[in-house]
């Protein structure tokens, strides 16, 4: 079991600092993550305090470490009468399947809208619905729904319209919808302002006017709130006497997708969240639906899927249907019971994701060349970028730059179609919708994390004014006292298989609920390298006999990188996060590097 080990702490250094590191290799001070250093307050057993360590350094409630450790539904799921037009919406949606009318679900083109998407075609089949789908070309169409899309999905015999992910911004496709007799209900997750549009019902947890019972939900991604409605749907059902003559659909069956859209969204994994990813888990593993399983083949995933895995193998592929091919593979991968199907799917998926992964490292070294120091936002241009892959660069300038950043492709017409991610602390579809308050923008959304929008090439630059201006106190005070934060600190040898199941236990890990960080040390570099696509390899070696691998992801031509290569037979400490060794199996550990720190 880990301890924490003591570093060396000369006169003036700052007594925070873990192993005594105040300036690492990347100028950082290795901190305790939330000030809480190990064992402070703590007594029982070791696997239980370092976990109970890791839930009080991410703010949790000591009255919430008992269903933290173990998340389940029945302990977090809400009653969902308490949402805004919850009930209204299940009422309306049953009627329309007793009556036999002609449901579509019109969804967002990337994993959040495919699984949110296919939770509610999947449910309204169970229970005998006629339901369809409509996903919009993001090239052709646009985020969200379109009044021409709506208008011709009433004449070809739509009577219930159900958008997922998107229509909290989209008045003038309600209004047309409204006028041509097709009633619309909209499940969605993104910001909202005053003013709602014309639907007959809008479930958002970020509505303005919601309790705060249900306010608090608002990390939910949209995928969760359609599950909700599910849920909301079957208990009306059920108390209509609907499940007399026939079996009652099992929702967990449809957790796997909620977790995969959960994740791959980029939601706070807190709250209901940690309990949808949790046991959807559990549901993925047991390879029930036969999309996600082809999807995990196609990925090369021949164990299940831990949390990351949604993240980083599964959504990306989801998301290239989307992206750079057609809109609602996704969805049909996600609702078919066809293997066949699936299989084709998902490798045509994996062959799309192969072709975003090419245009997008263009794409994104010729954002890095134009993106400069700016207090609040980095906002960088191009014409002929593809609108497909803007919103994984504007990640990619995030993190290189610390900050909010939105990354622009500016089509022929002169309109140009933006996307952005954010840092924790500043909140970006705030601010984006603020920009469309002012007449900045043609159109816009998002949330904390995440916005999209829509603007006059000739508008770009006071764009970039306007949230500078905006972000830059946010953005200061969420980067001020720049530190890494540290969880554990751990001799050579501690970097095991056995603290790497304990950690696993305090999971699942991601956005608001980040994976530990370990500190670990001192070590020797026996030998660097760079693999694959520019990322820098290390073997590393302690005078306890501990030996591990280290992976310093997209470092080979960094000030860092070169740092490391260059410093082999020379004491040095890590952090990282430590991981099973997915290559040679067994007991092997190895440890992604977030920073190192010369030992002497």
């Amino acid at each position: 079991m880990p301890i924490a080990v003591p570093g060396r702490m000369d006169a003036g250094m700052d007594q925070r600092a873990v192993l005594g590191i105040s300036d690492s290799l990347t100028g950082q001070l290795w901190a305790w993550r939330g000030g809480i250093a190990p064992g402070e307050g703590l007594t029982g057993r070791a696997e239980d305090e370092l976990l109970h360590q890791l839930f009080r350094a991410r703010g949790a409630d000591p009255d919430d470490f008992a269903r933290l450790q173990t998340p389940t539904l029945r302990d977090w799921l809400p009653d969902p009468a308490i949402f805004a037009d919850m009930e209204r919406a299940a009422e309306r949606i049953a009627d329309a399947v007793k009556a036999g009318e002609h449901i579509v679900v019109y969804g967002d083109y990337d994993v959040d809208g495919a699984t949110s998407a296919a939770v509610l075609i999947r449910y309204l089949r169970g229970i005998g619905g006629k339901v369809g789908h409509y996903i919009p070309d993001r090239l052709l169409e646009g985020y969200g729904p379109s009044a021409g899309a709506l208008v011709a999905l009433k004449q070809a015999g739509a009577d219930l319209v159900v958008t997922v992910d998107c229509g909290t911004q989209g008045f003038e496709a309600l209004e047309a919808a409204k006028a041509a007799g097709l009633d619309v209900i909209v499940v969605d997750h993104h910001k909202a302002g005053t003013a709602l549009p014309p639907a007959l019902a809008l479930v958002n947890p970020n509505r303005l006017d919601e309790v705060p019972e249900a306010a608090a939900h608002g990390h939910l991604a949209a995928v969760g709130v359609a599950f909700l409605l599910c849920v909301a749907l079957n208990r009306l059902l059920r108390a209509r006497g609907a499940f007399a003559n026939r079996d009652e659909p099992n929702l967990m069956e449809l957790i796997d997708l909620v977790a995969l859209g959960t994740v791959a969204d980029v939601a706070s994994l807190r709250g209901l969240n940690r309990a949808f990813v949790t046991q959807g888990l559990k549901v993925m593993g047991r390879r029930a639906n036969i999309g996600i399983a082809a999807l995990c083949d196609a990925a090369r995933l021949s164990r299940a899927p831990l949390s990351r895995d949604l993240g980083f193998a599964l959504g990306p592929r989801v998301n290239a249907g989307g992206r750079v091919g057609q809109a609602d593979l996704g969805v049909r991968l996600l609702t078919t019971h066809d293997a066949g199907e699936a299989a084709q799917i998902a490798a045509e998926l994996d062959r799309l994701n192969q072709d975003r992964r090419a245009i997008e490292q263009a794409v994104t070294e010729a954002a890095l060349a134009g993106a400069m120091p700016s207090p609040g936002c980095t906002l960088v241009s191009g014409a002929g970028w593809h609108p497909g892959v803007i919103g994984i660069v504007a990640s990619r300038l995030k993190e290189k730059m610390n900050r909010p950043a939105i990354v622009i492709a500016i089509g022929e017409d002169g309109i140009a179609k933006g996307s952005g991610r954010s840092i924790t602390g500043v909140d970006l579809g705030a601010a984006v919708l603020a920009a469309k308050d002012h007449g900045l923008l043609m159109a816009g959304g998002g949330h904390a994390m995440a916005a999209g929008l829509t603007v006059a090439a000739d508008g770009i630059a006071a764009l970039d004014a306007f949230l500078n201006e905006r972000l830059a106190d946010a953005v200061t005070a969420a980067t001020a006292d720049r530190a890494l934060s540290i969880d554990a600190a751990v001799a050579p040898r501690g970097l095991n298989a056995g603290l790497v199941d304990v950690l696993e236990t305090g999971g699942p890990y991601g956005q608001g609920w980040p994976a530990p960080r370990i500190a670990a040390g001192p070590f020797q570099i026996v030998d660097s390298r760079i693999v694959g696509e520019n990322h820098l390899r290390l073997q590393l070696a302690g005078a306890d006999g501990g030996r591990i691998k280290a992976m310093a992801w997209r470092q080979g031509d960094s000030e860092y990188g070169a740092a490391l290569q260059g410093a082999r037979g020379r004491p040095v400490h890590i952090a990282g996060r430590v991981k099973r060794d997915d290559w040679t199996g067994g007991n092997a550990v190895e440890l992604e590097l977030d920073d190192a720190a010369f030992a002497d």
